[in-house]
């Protein structure tokens, strides 16, 4: 954690006259319009007043049909409507997965939050998971939805000096791993079997060339964070596209995704996105579920439900502890300009299990974090026999003067 107190309140937003996907008519070829609600739980830097008490955060999300919603809640270090305890923070907007809910991603946003950002998480109102004949609505909104609350909040907290709007970045779990690398940059591809899935051409306006792209687009984006992203494989989303992202990028998976396939999915956007600087850290046997918290207590009566949340091999804390490590590293880089981060992705050797720490090398407590030092190869920050079973990938940008980060 970082050295601020947490603060949280909830937004509300509503985006007028918006194409309703599941409303569509065949018979008229067209969707009704309908005005689009939005929420938002904003993390930021606070300073609460003493004896305030933490909030409890109370979700829910699809059960095992034909079930109902099954609730649960998360303890949280936030003080509701706490005082901000500064200014001028970088902002990062944070987009969830499909039927997940932002409450369920506090390891993530409450942490970044006590390191001096304000944290943006968008309650995409998605239709259930448990309906595929649902999957078109998400793939339309889920980009349009982060540059629409990306815009309004530019605006809005920069107005009361809580944000530099200038710095901006974006994260995203599973649908929303395909949300932010769209709404980026990665421009969608007009021949891809996307644009097909999603009815009447709704989507054809928002893809490359088409005469409401940059809706769907973002400009100065200093960093992008996705996990486990969905839009690669039979979505096949942005094709060519992916050369179209310049914003330094950090790819999490894992290699054993089968709901979105590793490499069909974060690898060959690792490949693909030539134009970006890039690093892909993939935990080896990890499955799709690297993006929420361990899972509530309430949620592990049934696997269905646990399964939200945990994966078959590793430990979920552990997970979100080495990611939370390198997110920090990668948002301190190339959203506030700390070049001393860079010994923490700049690895000296790809396998974590390759490195090495010579026992004729101080110091020799048991517990000692690498330092990263040239004889030190073991990944800096981790402890020496514990950097195991990951995989961290880089490549620079092939356009050096894409984007600078700064």
């Amino acid at each position: 954690m970082g050295r601020f107190a947490v603060g949280v309140r909830t937004l509300q937003f509503r985006e007028a006259a918006q194409a309703d996907v599941q409303g569509f008519d065949p018979a008229r070829g067209s969707a009704p319009l309908r005005d689009r609600e939005l929420g938002v739980e904003l993390w930021y830097p606070a300073r609460p007043k003493p004896g305030a008490v933490p909030v409890v955060y109370t979700a829910s999300m699809p059960a095992e049909p034909p079930l109902p919603p099954a609730a649960f809640s998360i303890p949280g270090i936030a003080i509701r409507d706490a005082s901000p305890a500064g200014e001028g923070f970088p902002l990062i907007v944070v987009s969830h997965g499909w039927s997940n809910d932002p409450v369920a991603m506090t390891w993530l946003t409450e942490n970044l939050a006590s390191k001096g950002y304000v944290v943006a998480a968008i309650r995409h109102d998605d239709p259930s998971i448990n309906d595929l004949r649902n999957l078109p609505q998400w793939l339309l909104r889920r980009p349009l939805d982060i540059v629409y609350i990306t815009r309004v909040l530019q605006r809005a907290l920069s107005e009361e000096r809580l944000i530099d709007p200038a710095r901006i970045a974006l994260i995203g779990y599973s649908a929303g791993g395909y949300g932010v690398l769209t709404a980026a940059g990665a421009s969608l591809d007009p021949e891809g079997p996307m644009t097909r899935m999603v009815p009447g051409g709704l989507l054809m306006p928002y893809v490359r060339g088409g005469a409401m792209q940059d809706m769907a687009e973002l400009k100065g984006v200093r960093a992008v964070v996705a996990i486990s992203p969905a839009g690669g494989g039979a979505l096949g989303a942005w094709g060519t596209g992916l050369r179209s992202l310049t914003a330094p990028l950090l790819l999490i998976s894992g290699d054993h995704d089968h709901r979105v396939n590793y490499l069909t999915g974060a690898r060959a956007i690792f490949d693909g996105a030539v134009n970006a600087r890039r690093y892909l850290l993939t935990f080896k046997y990890a499955g799709h579920t690297l993006g929420l918290n361990p899972a509530p207590d309430a949620m592990r009566g049934r696997l269905w439900d646990q399964d939200w949340f945990e994966d078959p091999v590793w430990s979920k804390e552990r997970i979100n502890e080495i990611n939370a490590h390198f997110i920090t590293a990668f948002l301190d880089r190339y959203v506030k300009g700390d070049e001393g981060r860079a010994a923490y992705l700049d690895v000296a050797v790809a396998q974590s299990s390759d490195g090495a720490w010579p026992e004729t090398t101080e110091p020799k407590a048991y517990d000692a974090y690498s330092p990263g030092a040239p004889n030190i190869t073991v990944w800096k920050g981790f402890q020496r026999k514990h950097a195991e079973g990951l995989e961290l990938l880089q490549a620079p940008a092939a356009d050096a003067t894409a984007h600078t980060g700064g």
